[in-house]
Formats: structure tokens, C-alpha cells, sequence
């Protein structure tokens, strides 16, 4: 069956200023469920400086971690770089949910960078990253999220892979996905936006 983790978060972090770090590891022919017990929300700080939260993860030689907690949202006036680095193993399985939601209710959004860097069996599988909220030129334009508030992806490597390439619309104005393939077929990422985190939820799970 595996093992579950839920991580509890303090509702003042990640603050301007802060430093966090997280550090998970699978060991070989573990299984694992990541979650959280609820959002996270960035927040501005006194002094007006980025906030910075780095996650490392390893998943070692035929393990599993499903990595699903809930959104990220960047409240109005806050400053976030997130940088998460995993390392999969040969035979290994991972499933890798992020999502990024842009301002609460009725707020303008924070700016929010998040750089995604994966190696699997050590050959670099993806980097990239992603820059949004007022700090970035044209983030909300017909080149960027156009009008969504809420972007993510979901990351699949190892095991049965959903078959070739596909675009589709979500429910809401705007709501769209797109999946491709990644190393010949041992990976399969799938980016999307939405009006909300629900509709978003909603178009990663289709992919």
C-alpha cells in the first residue's frame, strides 16, 4: 500500500523575506503519497523582498511518489520564487502535481516564479520555468495566462503513459490544457489554466 505524508503548513508562511526548504526522499521500492493539509498562501513581507521555498526531491530505483498537495496561491503584493529539483531513479514512478493559483477573492495577484528541474536516471528530462504576477511583462496577455488565474501542470514519468499528444477546452472562459510526450514516451507533461483552482484541478486530472 505505501506510506502517506501530509504536511501541515503554518498560515504565515511563506512570508517576503523567508527561506524555506523541503527535502523528501524515496528509497528504492518505497511507495509514497505526498499531500497537504491545505493551501499555501504567499504573503508580502515588511520589507518588501522575495520570499524563496526550494523543494528537492530524489525518488530512487523502482519507487513511487505521488506528489499531489494542494495549490500555491500568491496573495496581492507578494514575492515568490519556488525552484523544485527531482531526481528519478531507473524504474522508478513518479507523479508530480503543481498548481499555482494567482490572488484570492477579489485581489490583485502576487508575482510568483516557479523553475521545475527533473533528471531521470541522471539525464536531464525537463527545465523550465515559469514567471507570473505583475513582476513579469506580459504574463497576462494573449502570450501568457490571457485573463486565467490559475495555472499548473501534472508530470508523469515511468509506467503506463496516456497516449500521444492532445489539446482540450475546460469549462469557463479560457480553460484549456495540452499533453505531450517527453523522452520517447517515458514521460508525459501536461500544462493548464482556468479561471480557478477547480476548473483547473478538473483539466489535470483529464490529462
Amino acid at each position: 500500500m505505501g506510506a502517506q505524508v501530509c504536511l501541515v503548513g503554518a498560515m504565515s508562511a511563506p512570508l517576503g523575506g523567508d527561506r524555506l526548504a523541503l527535502d523528501v526522499t524515496v528509497r528504492a521500492g518505497a511507495r509514497l503519497r505526498f499531500s497537504s493539509a491545505a493551501a499555501t498562501i504567499a504573503l508580502p513581507g515588511h520589507t518588501g523582498a522575495a520570499a524563496a521555498y526550494d523543494v528537492r526531491i530524489v525518488v530512487e530505483e523502482g519507487a513511487e511518489l505521488r506528489w499531489e498537495p494542494e495549490p500555491l496561491i500568491a496573495a496581492g503584493g507578494s514575492l515568490l520564487r519556488v525552484g523544485t529539483r527531482i531526481e528519478v531513479g531507473a524504474g522508478a514512478r513518479l507523479v508530480f502535481r503543481e498548481e499555482l493559483v494567482l490572488g484570492r477573492a477579489g485581489e490583485e495577484p502576487g508575482s510568483l516564479a516557479s523553475r521545475l528541474t527533473v533528471r531521470r536516471d541522471g539525464r536531464l528530462l525537463l527545465d523550465q520555468e515559469t514567471g507570473l504576477g505583475p513582476g513579469y511583462g506580459g504574463w497576462d496577455g494573449p502570450a501568457g495566462v490571457d485573463g486565467c488565474r490559475a495555472v499548473g501542470q501534472l508530470l508523469r514519468v515511468g509506467g503506463e503513459m496516456a497516449g500521444g499528444s492532445r489539446v482540450w477546452e475546460g469549462p469557463g472562459e479560457g480553460a484549456q490544457a495540452a499533453r505531450m510526450e517527453l523522452a520517447g514516451g517515458f514521460a508525459t507533461l501536461t500544462s493548464a489554466m482556468a479561471s480557478d483552482a477547480l476548473a483547473l484541478r478538473g483539466l489535470l486530472r483529464e490529462g
